[in-house]
């Protein structure tokens, strides 16, 4: 790898597996120091870090839920204590049960909004003073392709990352003369731990994709983490408020 992230801090929250893993190996690949953080599976995140505390980079696991402000200011805390001010900071943790929107509850509907809209913005409001007072930062945001295409049945979460990118381009907007650039990533249908149990034929998920993309084989979480490398660099250092897909070619304008 080339160092392009040597020596910054990252947060990226939901980072004990699927994509949050693979770009929290990623960051530690390009010398970042990342905090790991993980709602539940700790072992999982342990192992996250283990893999990056093996190459260039240095990383540390944080339990907390993105929901709960006084979990995010304790994230951002135990990242300023290990490594010092965060200079990246990735929102990757979703909650996203399957249902069909008539058998919605009101509160599994506020739990999606939020882990996934409000859990966004208290952890772009922790990092900002670091962000502020260097005068530079990226934030990078994960909204989804169910966006483009109406997927079912996860009218909840679509709403959530639809609001994402809503966020993504204000946020962008309002702290660009700060130096702070804000972007999101708008994955397809990447084969994760998660979407493994939603779909567990992925053999037909596989051959649907092949049929719906431009490019035929079956994204991983590792196709990811250019977009990510690039965003959170000094390679995208004009570019913000911007959503960029990387699906295949699933969706293609």
């Amino acid at each position: 790898m080339s160092g392009k992230l040597q020596g910054r801090v990252a947060i990226v929250t939901g980072g004990s597996r699927g994509i949050g893993a693979a770009v929290c190996k990623a960051f530690g690949a390009e010398g970042a120091r990342v905090v790991v953080n993980y709602l539940a599976n700790a072992e999982m995140a342990a192992d996250v870090v283990a893999e990056i505390n093996r190459g260039p980079g240095q990383a540390i696991t944080v339990q907390g839920d993105v929901s709960n402000r006084a979990d995010v200011d304790r994230i951002v805390a135990a990242a300023h204590e290990a490594f010092g001010p965060v200079d990246i900071m990735v929102c990757n943790a979703a909650h996203y049960p399957r249902s069909p929107w008539y058998e919605i509850t009101e509160e599994v509907w506020d739990r999606v909004m939020a882990v996934n809209l409000k859990g966004t913005l208290f952890c772009c409001q922790a990092v900002y003073p670091d962000m502020r007072a260097r005068g530079k930062g990226s934030i990078i945001n994960l909204t989804s392709v169910t966006v483009e295409l109406g997927w079912g049945p996860f009218l909840h979460y679509v709403t959530s990352k639809a609001g994402l990118i809503g966020l993504t381009r204000s946020l962008a907007r309002e702290v660009g003369k700060e130096g702070i650039r804000v972007n999101a990533v708008m994955p397809g249908a990447i084969r994760t731990e998660q979407e493994e149990l939603d779909f567990p034929n992925q053999d037909e998920v596989t051959v649907a994709m092949a049929q719906r993309q431009c490019l035929a084989q079956r994204g991983l979480p590792a196709d990811m983490t250019g977009a990510f490398v690039y965003l959170a660099s000094d390679d995208s250092a004009f570019v913000t408020g911007q959503v960029i897909n990387v699906d295949g070619g699933w969706v293609h304008y």
